[in-house]
């Protein structure tokens, strides 16, 4: 009896952090990290070997080539624009889907994904036929001396493109958690449209604007099937670095092909910490700002 109690009452001051709800956590746990290495981490691992490997001298040989700068600087120059625009319609569209209700607002929140599910070699031919020097709107703009595709600027396009949906999916979530409330209650208060937008709304969708942007840039360096298509891919006017990535391993330089691959793996990789640093920095400032 007395045997009984003891362990009726051990067990009921057990910790609870010592009791697990979900079952089986140690095998879905060894589960999905061996998966996890096999798929990501051991060709990632594979790839920065290789990098480490080249030296200084490899990567200086590499990376000293004029086309390959060239081709650095196009495709970083055209992912950070085209992730500014993308954040900025992007905003405007989760703005329409969250506040208005109107005919078709299912229809264009499900455009929205489009990107996702499209073939990206296919957005490339579509944006291709759109704005080409016969196509439905290029005809109109290059007699006026406005040329969009094999340019700079039909690179931006096509990123702005896939880079969309990663602006309107981080912001949309925010504005529905944000209501109408807090703009009533700076309303009554004697705020204009302009400084509540400006001082209650803006930041509280700051976090998602710099997600969403760091999630377009991050996307638009690695882009290949939709910009290949419209970009002409001339070099060093608007070969693309993932395109040269390729040239490269046509022609057998393994070493260029790996250096140029590394940096974008870096870039990509700096991108994707600062996502995850954005609420625990966002989080941190409103700790502080909070009165003791």
């Amino acid at each position: 009896m007395n045997a009984s109690v003891a362990a009726t009452t051990t067990t009921a001051t057990r910790s609870p952090r010592s009791r697990n709800p979900l079952p089986g956590f140690g095998l879905s746990l060894g589960l999905g990290l061996s998966w996890l290495s096999l798929v990501v981490m051991l060709p990632l691992l594979a790839l920065s070997v290789r990098a480490v490997g080249l030296g200084v001298d490899g990567w200086w040989r590499a990376l000293s080539d004029p086309r390959v700068q060239a081709s650095l600087k196009l495709s970083f120059g055209t992912a950070f624009v085209a992730a500014i625009c993308a954040s900025i319609i992007g905003a405007l569209v989760a703005w329409v889907l969250v506040r208005y209700r109107f005919p078709g607002r299912r229809l264009l929140d499900a455009l929205v994904d489009l990107p996702f599910a499209l073939p990206t070699a296919v957005a490339g031919i579509a944006l291709t036929a759109i704005y080409s020097a016969n196509g439905w709107i290029g005809q109109w703009l290059e007699p006026h001396g406005l040329k969009i595709a094999y340019t700079s600027t039909g690179i931006v396009l096509a990123l702005i493109f896939i880079g969309l949906p990663f602006a309107v999916r981080t912001v949309q979530p925010l504005l529905e958690t944000l209501g109408r409330e807090q703009e009533e209650a700076a309303a009554s208060l004697g705020a204009s449209r302009f400084t509540a937008l400006r001082r209650v709304i803006f930041p509280e969708i700051l976090p998602g604007l710099l997600t969403g942007f760091s999630l377009a840039f991050a996307r638009g360096l690695g882009e290949y099937g939709s910009v290949i298509f419209i970009a002409g891919n001339l070099p060093y006017k608007t070969e693309i670095a993932p395109l040269l990535i390729t040239i490269r391993l046509e022609e057998y330089d393994y070493n260029a092909a790996i250096a140029l691959a590394a940096l974008l793996l870096v870039a990509s990789f700096l991108s994707l910490l600062a996502i995850n640093a954005i609420p625990l920095l966002f989080a941190h400032e409103r700790r502080k700002g909070k009165p003791q």
